[in-house]
């Protein structure tokens, strides 16, 4: 087990490494003058050449690089050009409600589809099957953002269950954080219909493979019924692709939420970076992609680990 985990371990380090080496030189060849465009068009060029020696950027390329690792591994990232306060804590405010956000999706997506996929699969070719395969073919379609401006128009502008958007904060009262959490209902869902219904298919896929294996039949054989057979024995045994799924869906769910935060006004992450790209607040953008692409690689480490805890049979073959 400790190879194993070695080895994931090692290939996970030089996957941050070469990300963080892409993120830097897709952002440095980038055509602009940071440093003019926060001082505007009509500043004056040694105002502009003073603030760009201030925020580095007058350095090589190659010291920029090395400063700024130097600083994601001491935790100083530096200041927002446009924010004027550590981007540090700048991130840390929005992941107060990104990943809540897009662990309440993930959760609704799994439960979703683990629900729709399992009794599609015992239904395989009748009437629900179909039925239930072609919702999801309907919920690939949708764009979520097109679905969250639907559910505010349902649920906000007729019914008026849930506010239209922002968010207050988690608070300090059971009161406020029940109002933090039913804000963040509605961006979850629309966040989660999309990826369930993928997830959806892939498990009915995997749980119609593993139907036909042999010990599925010596359970029924032995009297076991079918709704145990299905949840306790198949669905075990097909969680391996379907963990893989997941676990590239959850990224997905970190990385896409610029779009909903923004049809619904959520202070996250995404926001933040669409701001900083407005503002080409490059330190902030490079930070915040840096951020998302390790969420993916240590989510995808995360995905590696489970396999071996399902089936030993992989841990036992990589070593």
């Amino acid at each position: 087990m400790s190879l194993f985990l070695l080895k994931r371990f090692a290939t996970l380090l030089g996957t941050l490494i070469g990300a963080s080496i892409i993120v830097f030189l897709v952002l440095e060849i980038l055509p602009g003058n940071a440093a003019q465009i926060l001082m505007g068009p009509d500043a004056d060029p040694s105002a502009v050449a003073a603030l760009a020696t201030k925020l580095g950027l007058d350095q090589p390329a190659w010291t920029r690089y090395w400063h700024w690792i130097g600083g994601l591994l001491t935790g100083d990232l530096g200041d927002s050009y446009s924010y004027g306060s550590p981007v540090l804590d700048l991130i840390l405010e929005r992941l107060a409600l990104t990943v809540p956000l897009a662990v309440l999706a993930m959760l609704l997506t799994t439960g979703i589809a683990l629900a729709v996929g399992v009794t599609a699969a015992s239904r395989h070719n009748q009437l629900g099957d179909v039925g239930l395969m072609g919702l999801t073919q309907v919920g690939i379609a949708i764009p979520n953002f097109w679905f969250a401006i639907l559910l505010i128009l349902l649920f906000s502008v007729k019914l008026q269950w849930f506010s239209a958007g922002g968010f207050d904060g988690w608070g300090t009262t059971w009161d406020e954080r029940l109002a933090a959490f039913k804000s963040l209902l509605l961006p979850a869902l629309s966040l989660a219909v999309v990826q369930a219904a993928i997830l959806a298919r892939f498990t009915r896929s995997a749980v119609l493979e593993v139907m036909r294996e042999d010990f599925v039949r010596t359970a029924r054989a032995k009297g076991v019924s079918q709704r145990a057979v299905l949840w306790l024995h198949v669905l075990r045994n097909a969680l391996i692709p379907v963990i893989t799924v997941m676990g590239m869906q959850f990224s997905e769910l970190l990385a896409g939420t610029i779009v909903v935060e923004n049809v619904f006004y959520l202070p996250g992450l995404g926001r933040l970076i669409f701001q900083a790209i407005s503002n080409r607040d490059l330190i902030v953008v490079r930070n915040c992609v840096m951020l998302l692409a390790a969420f993916v690689v240590i989510v995808n480490f995360v995905v590696d680990v489970l396999y071996a805890v399902i089936d030993p049979r992989i841990k036992a073959s990589d070593i």
